[in-house]
């Protein structure tokens, strides 16, 4: 009783004279009690010994190891109309199986035989630019021809000059001779005369010498008029190497212009070829685009796009697919007071949900249900729930994880700490201390490695 009354029962009642008081009142009873308490004294004074594994729990979810195993959308890069399903949700599909045919739905790849005129087009682009490159080699060969020509007018101009020159040459020495006679003739008239007058020559001598003198006149003006004719020989033969020089050039000149043009020309025909053949691999692989397949071996999760003649966008989301073999690892969070007691490599207890399991958190040799795991990453920012985020795989040494657990179903973590006494975990958990900070043993093979 409570003994809240002022009637109290013990006074009134005896109970002494019962079976049950007589077994409560009496001594061994205080004995056997006495006893119970010291032995539950001794043994939780043991307990407070025993080791206790520190820990950090987390809840997670279950994930893969590499990013290409894990579940995944399939995109069509080009936009389109959904024309054919050849799968159901759920099946099976390998890597490069189709899975959905779609049509064209931008008017300027509606042509079903886009591919055979755009190689038409190629192929007779490729043909000019092959046209172009035989002016180019046939104006080439014409240039070495003018250059030839031009060679030997120029040869032939030149000797002429030379000729001129010889003549100049020759026809000065006939004047030089010829002023030589004319004086020679002048001394002979003035000697007659002067004979004719002291009367040793007759009249008819000084008049045969006055007839040759002017004769010798006449000759030296024929001769001064060869010379300058001979002169003006290699003037005349000058213009003609300037003349020949300046019409072969010219012509040079043009057949070299018309052999740029025609290389420009080439060149933009080849640039057009391979705009063309850009163009014509582009609408090849364009074609092989109209059929959705498969990235990897997988099965079928959900059509995101479903239906007959519904349109989507490039890089929009049409099926879901879970790849078939993957390496399972669990991600879970840690709170920032406990990142620096993370460290990889270390061990890492695992329960699924839906997989039964009694835990000791402390004793996690004796938990039954759960399956060993070991850190491989730790992520450098903050998630956005306010933890960092640790990636587990399975644990080589531990048994094998479960066989039918599949990405994205929960999971509870326990990372193992450092083994300490029960009684300081108490005194731990009592006044709010972390956990200890403890640097795992790394094997010095790893370590050089």
């Amino acid at each position: 009783m409570l003994n809240i009354s002022h009637n109290q029962l013990n006074k009134k009642v005896d109970i002494s004279g019962s079976k049950s008081g007589k077994r409560v009142f009496h001594q061994r009873y205080y004995k056997h009690f006495n006893g119970f308490l010291l032995i539950f004294t001794l043994v939780g004074i043991v307990v407070l010994f025993l080791p206790w594994t520190q820990n950090i729990t987390g809840r997670g979810l279950v994930t893969t190891l590499t990013p290409g195993q894990r579940p995944q959308t399939i995109q069509s890069p080009i936009p389109g109309r959904i024309e054919k399903w050849f799968v159901r949700e759920g099946d099976f599909v390998a890597k490069g199986d189709t899975i959905i045919q779609i049509s064209e739905v931008k008017s300027e790849y509606f042509d079903p035989n886009l591919v055979q005129r755009t190689a038409q087009q190629r192929d007779a682009k490729a043909q000019s630019a092959v046209s172009y490159e035989s002016k180019v080699k046939a104006l080439d060969r014409q240039i070495i021809a003018l250059k030839n020509e031009r060679r030997l007018k120029l040869e032939q101009a030149q000797n002429k000059l030379l000729q001129a020159k010889l003549k100049v040459q020759s026809d000065s020495i006939d004047f030089e001779a010829a002023k030589t006679n004319i004086e020679i003739a002048k001394r002979q008239y003035d000697r007659t005369l002067a004979l004719e007058q002291e009367g040793f020559k007759a009249t008819r001598d000084v008049e045969d010498k006055r007839v040759k003198l002017q004769e010798t006149q006449a000759k030296l003006i024929s001769q001064e008029n060869k010379l300058l004719a001979s002169k003006n020989e290699i003037i005349n033969a000058r213009v003609e190497i300037s003349r020949v020089d300046a019409s072969y050039s010219d012509k040079i000149s043009k057949a070299q212009s018309d052999k740029y043009t025609a290389i420009s020309s080439q060149l933009d025909t080849e640039a057009q070829v391979t705009k063309l053949e850009n163009e014509f691999s582009n609408y090849s692989i364009r074609n092989g685009l109209l059929y959705v397949t498969a990235p990897q071996d997988g099965y079928i999760n959900k059509a995101i796009k479903a239906g007959l003649g519904e349109t989507f966008k490039e890089g929009e989301a049409l099926v879901g697919i879970m790849p078939a073999k993957v390496d399972l690892a669990v991600e879970t969070f840690v709170r920032p007071i406990d990142l620096p007691l993370v460290n990889i490599g270390a061990k890492v207890r695992v329960q699924f949900d839906g997989w039964p399991a009694i835990i000791f958190s402390g004793w996690p040799n004796v938990s039954y249900g759960t399956y060993g795991a070991k850190v491989v990453a730790i992520e450098n920012f903050i998630s956005p729930n306010g933890r960092f985020r640790v990636l587990l795989a399975p644990d080589e040494s531990d048994h094998a994880w479960p066989k039918d657990i599949r990405a994205g179903s929960g999971a509870y973590t326990m990372a193992l700490l450092e083994d300490v006494p029960i009684w300081f975990e108490l005194w731990r958990q009592l006044n709010g201390f972390p956990p200890n900070y403890y640097q795992p043993e790394i094997d010095m093979k790893t370590a050089k490695k």
